[in-house]
């Protein structure tokens, strides 16, 4: 057993071996230009490239022509919102998202809000879940886009997407889903959005590239470019493409779709058996987010009394979160746990634990072991102290 123990899965995962494997010839022998359509070298780098959206389409349940490549999810939902809203400009201004959304989905609505866009932004319900009343009442005649995640990066809770997106096409409003968190780990429904922004680093893929799933609905959705400069992506994204990361993301897709589903469970497994070590060696845990509808291999919870930080620094040999990795630099307090209505003491004793495929049962046992050895330590101290 190495240490220290990886368990922040929900921050990036590990490069699947044969991910490595299936890039390493692209920084090499196969170093051609996708672009490049008069030679054998471009033949084989868009041939790979096709390869690969081919992968990511099987796995996302869409077409390859709706796999729009891009740099990540952070890019993919930049270019679905504010490309969104300047294309059906005429249709309206108003927006409608969530709370809990990542920072990736909230800043560039509130850059839109600088702008003129108008933007409701919707509470959760205290288990994270969406109010689907609320969003009903919030889609106004003006309302061209609602923007709820899949499943959320801190708290694992997974939204009901095909519910938002019936919601969505009742009241003729466009739905784009951030799904980096969930692809590969839970299914995604074929037709749950017209726009969802995926990530490979996610789902034991590379840094450094994602894609945009625009669907080719009737008529087709219409975006905005935000990145100009040669028409790659069917005019949606120009840039030379990410060939290595390209071809490293659709081998990633390729094993999920063939293991999603033992994946999950062996996970969920390891999951509850972390969070039923914790509740018999501790008292006051407490999980943060739905139990039921969450993703396999997450696990957010409080320890009554400690300072999730302090804990931290008191865990050198396990890497945990006490938050959104994305937002770890900053001080400020969780916002999606203070969105569920979370007090400040429940706030700063928040851990996140990422699990996922290279986990083992003996890692989990050590982990469940160290911390709750760390937790009763600070208690003790606090104890001591008074």
């Amino acid at each position: 057993m190495r240490k220290p123990i990886y368990l922040d899965d929900h921050a990036t995962t590990p490069a699947d071996p044969r991910v490595i494997e299936a890039m390493l010839p692209f920084f090499g022998e196969k170093f051609g230009n996708a672009a490049s359509r008069s030679h054998s070298f471009g033949w084989e780098a868009e041939k790979a490239v096709e390869l690969a959206r081919k992968r990511v389409a099987a796995l996302a349940g869409v077409t390859p022509r709706e796999v729009v490549f891009t740099s990540g999810a952070t890019e993919s939902n930049n270019l679905a919102i504010k490309g969104a809203m300047e294309a059906y400009r005429a249709n309206g201004s108003h927006i409608v998202t969530m709370a809990t959304e990542h920072k990736a989905v909230l800043d560039p609505v509130k850059h839109l809000e600088r702008s003129g866009v108008r933007a409701t932004v919707l509470p959760p319900q205290a288990d994270g879940l969406l109010d689907l009343d609320r969003l009903r009442d919030a889609i106004q005649p003006e309302t061209v886009l609602v923007s709820v995640m899949a499943a959320n990066n801190e708290i694992g809770v997974v939204q009901p997407v095909e519910e938002i997106a019936a919601i969505c096409r009742e009241r003729g409003v466009l739905f784009h889903c951030d799904a980096a968190q969930a692809l590969g780990k839970i299914p995604m429904p074929a037709d749950a959005a017209d726009l969802i922004s995926l990530s490979a680093h996610k789902m034991y893929g590379p840094k450094g590239v994602g894609a945009l799933i625009v669907r080719r609905r009737s008529p087709r959705i219409q975006l905005a470019a935000q990145m100009d400069g040669g028409g790659h992506e069917f005019g949606m994204r120009s840039g030379t493409l990410n060939v290595p990361a390209i071809v490293g993301f659709g081998e990633a897709c390729a094993i999920c779709s063939e293991s999603m589903e033992s994946e999950g469970g062996r996970v969920a497994a390891l999951r509850h058996r972390l969070k039923a070590k914790l509740e018999a060696g501790l008292d006051g845990v407490f999980v943060n987010g739905s139990m039921e509808h969450r993703l396999p291999g997450n696990l957010n919870v409080s320890f009554a009394g400690v300072d999730s930080d302090a804990l931290l620094m008191n865990l050198r040999d396990l890497a945990l979160s006490s938050g959104s990795a994305c937002t770890s630099a900053t001080v400020e307090p969780s916002h999606v746990l203070k969105a569920l209505g979370a007090d400040d003491a429940r706030i700063r004793s928040a851990v996140r634990f990422g699990l996922g495929r290279f986990h083992t049962e003996e890692e989990i046992d050590y982990a469940a072991a160290r911390v709750t050895e760390a937790v009763r330590k600070l208690r003790a101290s606090h104890n001591t102290a008074l």
